[in-house]
């Protein structure tokens, strides 16, 4: 096939889907365009060369924007569902140890490698953020190892604006900032759609350093008393993942010793604290609630680290195994950190294999390979609900969503963390299943399901949109998913690697 004909190709499949998602037949479209079925038929199947003014008149016919200049606009994927996976596929590395790190990395003057870090939309950003202010970053090999040189002096009026807006981790940058300059200010953050989020948590963390922040429009203003500490033990007014992290950051260069009180122990928080202690800086209590923070104020050091795996994305694989009723292996599964959701599972009648656990590449965190087979399941007694660790995983129960759609009975889900992400998964009834909000937090599913193709839109939260993906995988005929850079932003590669398994997903854009 010519480079001419698979483009031709690429615009007839488009034409196909628009045309389809308008409810027109191709005689319908015919009549719009004056013009004759057959003249469809090969313009769809790339068998017509186009005029613009062609391009032109069927965009105006399926209210479509056909012609776009350039290939910035979103990206979609094309999921033909129904297939069966098989094969082995390896969990990467964690995405938010790996956002985390990168924050990290600002406490540093010497020179930091991280292994196999993960190359996602949400590093891209960071890596741009860190780029504008003056750090120099590159990507070693094809393996996905990463170099940051920070310099002694960050041109942090140079910030580019636009890449942090596009990120929540740049919040994490307040910890490392406050020991370097003493006023400085952060763009607004962004990230998932989730609900109301505010800085106030990280306040309660950061202001016993002597952080003050003033929210204005667009930005926070950080003014930071240097070498204040804290005279008796942080308390978090919430267990946070990105709150305890902070407080670490800031702990870490002062010099003396941090109380840690309600502190997260969750999978990112302990690569953090491993990593920190790379750096030099001695902290007790990792893993549990309580960590002592024995802080350096000057570090200078050549540091060589490998983020742990992700949990998350782990779930992602086994909830896709599942779905597809396949058997398949995900091999490097943190099993700390999905000790609760395999145990929920097995209640529900899940049977799979797990071999002997091994250590990760940063020596601390137990590893196991997990095979799947094609289960019947059926619905929990209980409601499933997360809790901050060692319990289930807030950014795992979405997949149970799609899970529950699958098993025999009624399942409630409760998110009582997020305010809104649970009005998401209702778009599961789109594709078939019975999924019914209770209220802002809960849904009641009610399975099994006879999963159907559909068109839509990306949620625009990170999980919910993965777990459509999912559904789409196990719903017979052409399912279409529609801008899916929030997808992009915690996942790389994602079509591609299922594809490997056996799944066909399709890349595309809007030409």
């Amino acid at each position: 096939m010519t480079e001419r004909d698979d483009y031709l190709g690429r615009i007839g499949t488009l034409i196909r889907d628009a045309r389809q998602h308008s409810g027109l037949t191709q005689a319908q479209l015919a009549a719009e365009l004056r013009t004759s079925q057959s003249a469809v038929n090969r313009i769809e199947k790339g068998q017509q060369n186009l005029t613009l003014d062609m391009l032109a008149r069927i965009g105006s016919a399926l209210d479509s924007e056909i012609v776009s200049v350039g290939t910035s606009g979103p990206s979609h994927l094309r999921v033909k569902g129904g297939t069966t996976l098989k094969g082995a596929i390896d969990v990467k590395s964690s995405k938010n140890a790996g956002v985390a790190l990168l924050c990290a990395s600002l406490l540093n003057t010497g020179t930091t490698v991280l292994r196999k870090v993960a190359r996602i939309e949400e590093v891209n950003r960071l890596l741009e953020v860190l780029d504008s202010i003056g750090v120099k970053t590159r990507w070693l090999n094809e393996h996905n190892d990463l170099e940051l040189v920070v310099p002694e002096k960050l041109d942090l009026a140079g910030m580019d604006a636009a890449a942090a807006r596009r990120t929540r981790s740049i919040i994490m940058f307040l910890g490392p900032l406050m020991h370097r300059v003493p006023e400085f200010e952060l763009p607004y953050a962004g990230g998932c759609d989730l609900g109301t989020r505010t800085v106030e948590p990280h306040m309660t963390a950061l202001r016993p350093f002597g952080l003050k922040v003033v929210a204005t429009d667009g930005s926070y203003h950080a003014s930071a008393a240097q070498g204040t500490g804290p005279e008796r033990p942080i308390v978090l007014t919430e267990r946070g993942d990105t709150v305890t992290e902070n407080a670490l950051l800031a702990a870490a260069r002062y010099d003396g010793v941090t109380v840690i009180r309600n502190a997260s122990s969750n999978y990112m928080v302990q690569d953090l604290c491993f990593f920190l202690e790379k750096l030099g800086v001695r902290i007790e209590g990792i893993g549990t609630t309580t960590l002592r923070v024995h802080g350096e104020p000057d570090i200078r050091t050549d540091v060589d680290y490998a983020p742990s795996e992700d949990p998350i994305e782990a779930m992602s694989l086994i909830a896709a195994a599942i779905v597809t009723k396949s058997s398949i292996t995900v091999c490097r599964v943190p099993i700390e950190f999905m000790e609760i959701e395999l145990a929920v599972l097995e209640e529900m009648g899940f049977v799979y294999e797990r071999s002997a656990e091994y250590m990760a590449e940063n020596g601390q965190t137990r590893l196991v390979d997990i095979t799947t087979h094609p289960s019947q399941l059926r619905a929990p007694i209980d409601k499933i609900h997360p809790m901050p660790f060692p319990g289930l995983n807030i950014d795992n129960l979405p997949f149970f969503a799609v899970i529950a759609a699958t098993a025999d009975g009624q399942t409630m889900l409760h998110d009582w963390v997020y305010e809104n992400r649970a009005i998401y998964l209702t778009e599961l009834n789109k594709l078939g299943a019975r999924v019914k909000l209770m209220d802002p937090h809960r849904v009641l599913i009610e399975g099994p399901t006879h999963w159907s193709g559909a068109e839509l839109v990306c949620p625009p939260a990170l999980r919910p949109a993965v777990v459509i993906l999912l559904a789409m995988l196990a719903a017979k005929g052409t399912s279409v998913l529609r801008s899916v850079y929030v997808i992009n932003r915690g996942y790389e590669d994602l079509a591609t690697r299922l594809n490997a398994l056996g799944a066909e997903i399709e890349t595309f854009r809007d030409i």
